[in-house]
């Protein structure tokens, strides 16, 4: 089993998920986790959820830990070397998967950092943003970008209001869809299965 991949400053920490059949693959994903320095890692419960339900819809699936998370080498990048961290990921699975459709994303500050990667590689169709802080970093680059764009954030996310990735979703480029989850925070405490459901229901039928 997969538990590392080669990044900018060293060893990236890191899991695959997917269906065992490569040749039938949806997509190859490249998944960020939420803030290193507020404890963030690969194993946050709504990106597990995330990762798992793409992977029931048959795609092939890596979360990885940012540089200083868990084994990961490096330390904390101020969101740079993350960066650098995600293309690398993304470099990964266009190697491991060629021919097949890259999607990119994460949640909360890995998806501003994963969304924002993706929307800067041409090879990426789709974009996915959990919980994405759109009230806190620079979402212009995702806007703009040809990609697909799939959002879920909650009704009560303390960090990011709803109302601020609304905003953000009014001025995004097409194609592009938002789900709320009803009543939820910032890590969909309680509801994370719901963030499962809502990406199978995003993406089951979708294609680059």
């Amino acid at each position: 089993m997969l538990r590392e991949i080669p990044g900018p400053v060293g060893r990236l920490e890191a899991l695959l998920d997917g269906p065992a059949d490569n040749a039938a693959l949806k997509a190859a994903v490249a998944l960020g986790h939420p803030h290193p320095q507020y404890g963030g890692t690969m194993h946050t419960k709504a990106l597990y959820q995330t990762a798992k339900a793409l992977a029931r819809i048959g795609c092939a699936v890596l979360r990885f830990n940012f540089r200083g998370v868990g084994a990961s080498a490096g330390q904390y990048g101020d969101g740079v070397g993350e960066a650098d961290d995600f293309k690398a990921a993304l470099a990964f699975m266009h190697h491991r998967f060629p021919g097949t459709p890259l999607w990119a994303g994460g949640m909360s500050f890995g998806a501003w950092v994963g969304m924002t990667a993706g929307a800067e590689d041409e090879r990426v169709s789709a974009l996915i943003g959990v919980a994405p802080p759109t009230c806190r970093y620079d979402f212009g680059a995702v806007a703009v970008a040809p990609a697909a764009k799939f959002l879920i954030h909650g009704e009560r996310d303390e960090v990011c209001s709803l109302n601020s990735v609304r905003e953000f979703y009014a001025r995004a480029r097409e194609p592009k869809e938002l789900v709320v989850i009803d009543a939820a925070d910032h890590l969909f405490d309680g509801k994370t299965t719901e963030v499962g459901d809502a990406i199978e229901d995003l993406l089951g039928d979708w294609s680059a």
